[in-house]
């Protein structure tokens, strides 16, 4: 299957909507009407101020101790930050860079572009004659420069984010930018009072246009940017995208507009989260340049990381991984400091909901602050790493101190009540923001998560030789599951979901923690209310990325038609003319959280666009296809009524098999499975029954419903859902 072209036809308005070309540290969004504008941005460009340690005096036991007595003062007192001057910023933020406008003699203006398979951009350019031209862009995949051909006689406008943020960057110290001088070209430095400064260079050499950017102490970065425009760019781009279209999975799904943003998303996820690139934040380098990053474009660890990462492993990107957890292991210490001082326990790790890439926290959220869960879902993206992968560095390096540091924060924080244990104070994700009724007993979300980290570390340590820790098994016999509400899953002990909500985390053992088989004759009653009273309080308080996740849980529970209904929910309303995936919806009447005016109808300035949805919406995809369960790899365990031809192939999952399967005319007619370390394979093909074989290293299999059932261990019998 060759990659598919892309097309987008103009105008395409703002930023946001912009074609997206980025290699991890540069990010350029293509946009514009009368004439052609690149929206330029360079990841790491923070101004780190504003930033703080964990906390300085807060422990699980004061939080408790105040809690508990309704000390709301005592609260914000414990997690206020240090007074600070009001010439300096509240928290940490990263900032845009700039904005090059290409305006184009005899009235030539964009109308189409296409995005090409070897990570190429054709612009078609026309004018009121119907005359037409190209301009081809390209951002290079192993450095800070994309370059314009086509453009020679384009008049060249350079602006800087300060056009826009100066004034309220001049309010807490930063200065004006100052230009560049260089021949052929134009430029200007972005500097910073405590940071590296950024500059971003535009110069002509011969018939291209050369965008460098570069960070560093003023004189450095300037110089570097000049540098890197000087000369045409010698490195291969080709060699990148041949290699990406070579692993990830080619998908032909019968929905056509599912079909377009997957294709579109693939695209976003090499310039998101190349291993070259740095690890990924809410925006990663597409950051807009006439207002500051909503949230600072920090690193959220409570869902948005996790979406965004969580697509590398069905996509058979594991490398993807890398510049991530070269982030954690740079911040252990932090981690380890912040854990043994919050629960007062030595190994117990505290990963704040919040930070920026020093791991200092941003902002005073103060239930986000203490979401232990943060850390654990870490933890399980890491094993699941080495699920995918089979790499035993990974587990030994990241993982594993991870799972254990998780699991000693949740013993700190637990008792023992009349045999059980039991989460005395606990949080679920931004449920009644932080005030003082934001916490409960037994939080179903932190429930599922030390659940998930006590089944997950036998199994670590099987692998790495390590003893077995019996308060794993004492965990999973004395730790209820989830808090049972009017014999629903609640939020925590004694209430239940009130109103429409964004995190759909009270759910979390079904998906992502996995925590219990859903379809246990235990569970089930229980786990079918549950969906039927969340489908009850609607998607009115939703946003972008809780739509994937949502879709996910619907196929989690075999209901394939209600999971790709909100992934059509999410592009109608969360993707923007562009196809860009929003934080809050397009438009008003579908969603209370939407970026228009429902008085006036008109868009205000600000958009919030995030990754994460877009991201979110490849792992949905996946999991419709193929899902990684307790008992087996499962394909296609229920298709969609109207799918009735499909094709997919080289979908990675755990144990290192890559998996495919044809369907025709409603059913599964073939599986196709190669191994590429060796194992044992327990499949559910999707035709009935769990086959199980053992594999060699480099072997592939292929699976029909005609070949008989010699190889068929056992039928799946499962509760139909309850209405």
């Amino acid at each position: 299957m060759t990659p598919p072209e892309l097309r987008w036809t103009f105008p395409l308005p703002r930023p946001h909507c912009g074609i997206a070309l980025g290699n991890g540290t540069q990010g350029v969004l293509v946009w514009g009407d009368e004439w052609l504008c690149l929206t330029v941005a360079r990841a790491g460009f923070w101004d780190h101020r504003g930033g703080n340690p964990f906390t300085t005096d807060a422990t699980f036991d004061k939080v408790r101790a105040l809690l508990e007595a309704g000390d709301e003062g005592g609260i914000q007192n414990l997690f206020a930050m240090p007074q600070k001057s009001p010439d300096l910023p509240s928290r940490p933020r990263q900032l845009g860079g700039g904005r090059l406008e290409l305006h184009f003699p005899t009235g030539f203006a964009p109308r189409t572009g296409v995005l090409l398979p070897d990570g190429k951009l054709e612009i078609e350019l026309r004018n009121f004659n119907g005359e037409t031209r190209t301009v081809q862009i390209e951002t290079s995949m192993d450095d800070e420069v994309t370059w314009i051909d086509g453009a020679a006689d384009a008049e060249i406008r350079l602006r800087s984010t300060w056009e826009w943020t100066g004034e309220i960057l001049a309010k807490v110290g930063v200065a004006p930018p100052h230009d560049i001088e260089i021949e052929g070209g134009i430029g200007f430095v972005q500097s910073l009072p405590e940071d590296d400064a950024l500059a971003l260079v535009v110069r002509r050499r011969g018939e291209r246009i050369l965008i460098a950017t570069a960070l560093g102490e003023v004189e450095e970065a300037a110089k570097s940017a000049v540098a890197r425009a000087r000369d045409v760019p010698d490195t291969d781009s080709s060699y990148f995208w041949g290699s990406y279209w070579a692993d990830v999975p080619r998908v032909e799904l019968p929905d056509a507009e599912l079909q377009h943003f997957w294709d579109i998303a693939l695209r976003k996820q090499a310039g998101m989260t190349p291993p070259q690139g740095i690890a990924a934040t809410l925006q990663g380098a597409w950051m807009e340049e006439y207002q500051l990053p909503p949230w600072s474009n920090d690193y959220h660890f409570n869902i948005n990381a996790q979406m965004i990462y969580w697509p590398a492993l069905a996509t058979n990107r594991l490398e993807h991984f890398e510049p991530l957890w070269a982030m954690i292991r740079e911040w252990m210490p932090v981690l380890k400091h912040n854990g043994e001082k919050f629960f007062g326990r030595k190994g117990a790790l505290m990963l704040p909901h919040s930070v920026d890439d020093h791991c200092q926290v941003v902002g005073t959220f103060w239930t986000g602050t203490i979401d232990h869960a943060c850390t654990a879902w870490m933890a399980q993206m890491a094993w699941l790493h080495y699920r995918y992968g089979l790499d035993e560095t990974i587990l030994r390096e990241v993982a594993w101190p991870l799972l254990g540091g998780a699991f000693e924060g949740y013993w700190a924080m637990h008792e023992e009540i009349e045999g059980r244990f039991s989460l005395p104070v606990s949080v679920s994700p931004e449920y009644r923001g932080s005030a003082m009724n934001a916490w409960g007993r037994d939080a179903s979300f932190q429930l599922a998560a030390w659940h998930m980290i006590a089944q997950i570390l036998p199994d670590a340590a099987r692998v790495l030789g390590e003893k077995i820790d019996p308060r794993w098994q004492e965990v999973e016999e004395k730790l209820p599951p989830y808090s049972l509400v009017n014999q629903r899953i609640g939020l925590w002990e004694g209430l239940e979901l009130e109103f429409s909500h964004r995190h759909h985390s009270h759910l979390a053992a079904i998906w992502p923690f996995e925590s219990l088989d859903p379809f246990d004759q235990k569970h089930w009653e229980t786990v079918a209310a549950s969906i039927e009273f969340w489908s009850q309080m609607g998607a009115g308080e939703w946003t972008g990325w809780c739509l994937p996740w949502a879709s996910v849980l619907c196929a989690r529970l075999e209901l394939p038609d209600a999971a790709v209904a909100w992934l059509g929910w999410m592009l109608d309303n969360f993707t923007n003319e562009g196809w860009g995936t929003l934080h809050n919806a397009d438009f008003p009447g579908t969603a209370v959280r939407h970026d228009s005016s429902l008085k006036s109808r008109t868009k205000p300035e600000r958009e919030v666009m995030q990754m994460d949805a877009t991201m979110g919406f490849l792992i949905a995809v996946t999991e419709l296809l193929v899902q990684n369960r307790r008992d087996a790899i499962h394909i296609l365990p229920k298709i969609p009524r109207r799918w009735k031809t499909l094709k997919f192939d080289g979908i990675r999952t755990q144990g290192a098999f890559l998996v495919g399967a044809s369907v025709e005319g409603g059913k599964v007619v073939e599986v196709r499975v190669r191994s590429e370390k060796g194992g044992l394979l327990k499949i559910a093909p999707g035709f009935g029954g769990v086959v199980t074989r053992e594999m060699r290293a480099g072997e592939e299999v292929v699976l029909r419903p005609d070949e008989g059932s010699e190889s068929i261990r056992r039928n799946l019998t499962k509760p139909a859902f309850a209405g």
